[in-house]
């Protein structure tokens, strides 16, 4: 980003706002905020960015933003394709519940279940090709901040080296995920990463499109059940399509988590007798978890909600605001959609304080709830209640939990979750087309 001259320089340095993380939310702040004509620098601790991860889906309210980013269908599928289908199925594999998805359950916008890695480095290609080569520097971890007298604040960072250094803006904006130090800073007095006893496998298999070919299938109950989904177009030569699965147990977690570290990868033979019967006609569990490429073993985590992300020019925005269990495919659809909140307070607000206390009160209290109806197996609890009323077995599930029972689970998540179809079809863009922020610098 070029200035023609020091005062133009000056100005921009004045409503810079500083990003601290790179990830998904991060990234979808500083394209936002460009979007907005709002200068910004991202801060990220690793060196180099790899595509990392495997499958997170992306729902409709952030498919929505994304294509208002200029994010096209074309970029998407590239990293994933569109799902056609959600279902639950118990025990003893016949369907609990499953409906439409994305554009075939009406919705103006598709569905997308992705790579995570690929489509966090489309979202950097994004920016490093929009906003400059200089839009994330890497290697820059964010240790804390500084609030300074005159409104502005100062972000203290560490090099890989030791040496340290210190970016001044208006404001820092904490996207630096669930282990935050501006969370820590912001909240000393936090609880520790919560832990409910649930332990996660995940992997990778290239096999043969399961149902739809695009559905997100969870089965078993509360205690043991494995979740899978499709990230890839199908093969043209093969047929296969990469299924992205997580098998899950729940365990006593009342001692915390055992392992040094939160992730690690491990060979299937240490959790695949968990599922060595789950074989049925349509779906063989220890086969596709066998040809893996590899597994990683995690412990699913969130934190308990804190009153406000807002502590004067800083604010919290995706894992760093509200880590939460993967149960309702929210994480990464919520960072989006808080980067654009963002923008839009800041169009109505400017480059000011006011902006980040109108985002925190629109959101921080709706998520918080969130977080919480997910700990509580957010739309996999009909697999709890199935379990509670038959044991995960039976022939007519109608007879179980009666169709309108279930739909009303379902109807009621999303809404929390912001991707209730009516609403979202209805509500106006969050940032109108060629909206800018009156007060920032012409870039």
């Amino acid at each position: 980003m070029k200035f023609d001259d020091a005062a133009q320089l000056r100005r921009a340095t004045n409503h810079r706002v500083i990003v601290a993380g790179g990830g998904i939310g991060g990234l979808a702040t500083a394209l936002t905020l460009h979007q907005i004509g709002v200068p910004s620098v991202v801060f990220e601790a690793v060196r180099e960015m790899r595509p990392l991860g495997v499958g997170i889906n992306l729902q409709p309210n952030a498919v929505r933003e994304l294509f208002d980013l200029g994010i096209t269908v074309h970029d998407l599928d590239r990293v994933g394709l569109p799902a056609k289908e959600w279902a639950l199925v118990g025990l003893n594999g016949n369907d609990i519940y499953s409906e439409p998805r994305g554009l075939l359950a009406g919705y103006k916008w598709p569905q997308y279940a992705v790579h995570r890695g690929h489509f966090h480095t489309l979202l950097y290609q994004k920016a490093i090709d929009r906003i400059g080569p200089d839009a994330v520097r890497l290697g820059s971890r964010v240790t804390g901040y500084r609030k300074n007298t005159d409104g502005s604040v100062t972000t203290l960072i560490e090099r890989p080296d030791g040496s340290t250094a210190e970016e001044t803006g208006a404001l820092l904006i904490g996207a630096d995920g669930i282990h935050s130090a501006i969370r820590a800073q912001m909240h000393p007095d936090q609880p520790p990463i919560h832990w409910g006893g649930a332990v996660m496998w995940r992997g990778t298999t290239w096999a043969k499109p399961i149902r739809t070919g695009s559905s997100f299938v969870g089965l078993g109950t509360h205690r043991q059940r494995i979740v899978f989904y499709p990230i890839s177009h199908p093969d043209p030569h093969t047929g296969l399509t990469s299924i992205n699965w997580i098998a899950e147990v729940t365990m006593d977690g009342g001692e915390g988590w055992k392992q040094s570290g939160w992730f690690r990868q491990v060979s299937v033979n240490e959790f695949i007798h968990h599922f060595d019967t789950w074989i049925w006609d349509w779906l063989d569990v220890p086969a596709l978890i066998k040809q893996a490429n590899s597994a990683f073993e995690n412990p699913m985590i969130d934190r308990d909600p804190v009153p406000t992300w807002r502590d004067g020019p800083v604010l919290l925005l995706g894992d760093a605001a509200h880590a939460m269990y993967p149960t309702g495919s929210n994480g990464g659809s919520q960072a989006i959609v808080d980067a654009r909140i963002l923008g839009a307070a800041m169009v109505e607000h400017g480059v000011t304080q006011a902006a980040l206390a109108a985002y925190d009160d629109k959101l921080c209290g709706p998520i918080s709830k969130l977080i919480l109806r997910n700990r509580g197996a957010g739309p996999f609890g009909l697999l709890n209640m199935v379990d509670e009323r038959c044991g995960g077995t039976f022939d007519d599930i109608d007879s179980v939990i009666p169709p309108s029972e279930r739909t009303e689970f379902m109807a009621g998540y999303r809404t929390a979750a912001g991707f209730a179809m009516e609403q979202l079809n209805n509500a106006p863009p969050t940032i109108r087309e060629g909206a800018r922020v009156r007060s920032a610098p012409v870039l």
